[in-house]
Formats: structure tokens, sequence, C-alpha cells
């Protein structure tokens, strides 16, 4: 089972996860390895009134593998390195007031290539039993190299970004059995492109409840909203400013609700997850639906 949900989870190759609440830090000297697969549909584009076309499509896969360690037991640190996979599936052409399309589109071909190495530290301040925690967390995304970031087919808008916020934990055994709910919160600063300021605000709310035979399901709200960016296309055709053209891709106002549900399995050191997302609504932001397989196993660091 567990050889079969690994070689699962490399041939489901993913993009980075939406947000999700991690408000429980693991035990001293332990940490754990996850391989995460997830499939990116973007299915349309929504304009800045929340209407929704069938435009601009594109499909992304990937791998993450990430390393969470916890050096106490309330300090952790983690790493991921995405590998994307994109393609620009439309068969149309791009609306005229955009132009030509990119090199990376126009060919409707494959591009695969690393995105951003991303590095956080989470810090427990509260924990009471191990039933109600406050996890405080800083973290960083850096491009790994000067990927192009021009269209719909490439790996991320190649900008380095800085994340703080905190998850919140709580059981919910008196209630019922397994039940727990976590949130978590994150605010990012981004550098200006244009002068346009880009920052955002994003978090996730995750209930999940425990299930015979090792099982887990849970239910998934994550959000996002931008303080500035772009409205598109209003302010993305702009006579005076030509390069908006090219660099709206990494300044647009990308606000947007997701919703989705998953399901778990645990063995031995091994745990197996899926779930699936959808764009509840949102707005100069992408129409997407998301499936992720996820596969991790825990370890520990002896001292000697």
């Amino acid at each position: 089972m567990a050889r079969l949900a690994l070689w699962w989870a490399f041939l489901t190759i993913v993009c980075p996860q939406p947000a999700a609440a991690q408000a429980w830090v693991l035990p001293a000297r332990t940490g754990e390895i996850t391989f995460v697969g997830q499939e990116i549909d973007h299915v349309g584009r929504m304009f800045n009134d929340g209407s929704r076309e069938p435009v601009g499509k594109a499909v992304n896969y990937g791998l993450d593998v990430e390393v969470d360690y916890a050096l106490t037991d309330r300090w952790s640190i983690s790493t991921s390195l995405p590998y994307i996979l994109s393609k620009y599936t439309d068969p149309n052409p791009q609306p005229p007031f955009l132009g030509p399309p990119p090199a990376v589109d126009a060919c409707r071909c494959w591009h695969s290539e690393f995105a951003d190495f991303g590095f956080t530290s989470r810090y427990n301040v509260v924990d009471i039993d191990r039933s109600f925690v406050v996890t405080p967390f800083v973290s960083s995304g850096i491009p790994s190299h000067g990927y192009d970031y021009v269209g719909e087919a490439v790996v991320g808008r190649r900008l380095k970004e800085l994340r703080f916020g905190a998850d919140v934990g709580q059981r919910l055994d008196r209630l019922i059995p397994g039940l727990r709910v976590e949130a978590g919160y994150e605010y990012t600063i981004v550098p200006r492109v244009l002068d346009v300021p880009n920052n955002r605000s994003g978090g996730a709310v995750v209930g999940s409840i425990a299930l015979p035979h090792r099982l887990t399901a849970q239910g998934i709200v994550s959000w996002q909203r931008t303080h500035g960016g772009l409205r598109f296309p209003d302010e993305v055709v702009v006579p005076d400013i030509p390069e908006r053209l090219t660099e709206f891709h990494r300044m647009l106002r990308d606000n947007y609700l997701h919703t989705g549900a998953g399901v778990g399995f645990s063995t031995g050191s091994w745990d197996i997850s899926a779930s699936f997302l959808v764009t509840a609504r949102g707005s100069n932001s992408h129409d997407i639906h998301v499936f992720s397989v996820t596969t991790g196993r825990s370890f520990e660091i002896h001292k000697r």
C-alpha cells in the first residue's frame, strides 16, 4: 500500500498547494517528508465584476517535495521546491486587446522547470493539552532561477515574497469524537511592479473528523484578497502604460474563494490523502479545479 501510494504521488505531479492551516507542531527531533501531487486545471478566467468566461485555459502539473523538522516541541522549520509542468490549452486566440500571445503560450506545448524555493519557520506559543494551539509563522518564497513569467503556461510570477501569519487549532472531541478545526491567516509582502502595490491577505479553514479504519474526512475553505493590483481588463489595457500588457500577470487584483473536501488514510508512519478544490467565486483571477494527492512519511532523529 505504501509503495503504491508513493508511486501514485509521483504520477499525479503537482504545483504549490492551496493555503492550509498547520497549527500543530511535530514533537521534538521528529520530522516528515511529504510528496505533494497536484493538478491545477485553469478552466477559465474571472473578470473584475466576478463574471466568468472559458478563456485563457491552461493546465499545470508538478511535484513538490516538502521536508518539515521539529527542533523542539514548539519550533519547527520546513523547506520545499516544486517542479512544475505547464501547458496553454485554449484552442482559441487570446483577446485582440492583449496583442499577440507570448511564445510560451503560442506553441501550445509543455514547459517544465523548478519554481520558487520555500522556507517556513513555525513557533507554537499556546498549547493547552494538545487540544488548543496557536502557532505563528514566518515564511519566504524565492525564485529558484530567472524563469519566464509572461504568459499562462509559466511556473510562477518570479517575485520574492515574505509572509507572516498564524494558525489556530482546536480539538472538539467533547462534541464529536475525532473532530477538530484549524484556521490560518497570512499576510504576504510582494515587491511592487511598475509601482503597483500587490500585497495580499489569505487564509484557510479546515474541519476534519476521524473515521473508522484509520480514515479521515475534511472540508476545506481557502481565500485570498489582494491589497492593490490591477483590475482586468480595465486597468491592464492602458495606452499610456504599454508595459502593463507584458507585466499584468504579476500585478492582478487576484481575489478568490475556494471550497473543497478531502479524505485521508494512515498506516504505520505513512499518511496518504487526496483533496479536490473548486473556485466558488472571485475576481481578476483564474477559475480553477485543483486535485491533490499527498503522501507523507514521518521520521525521528535520536540523540546520541
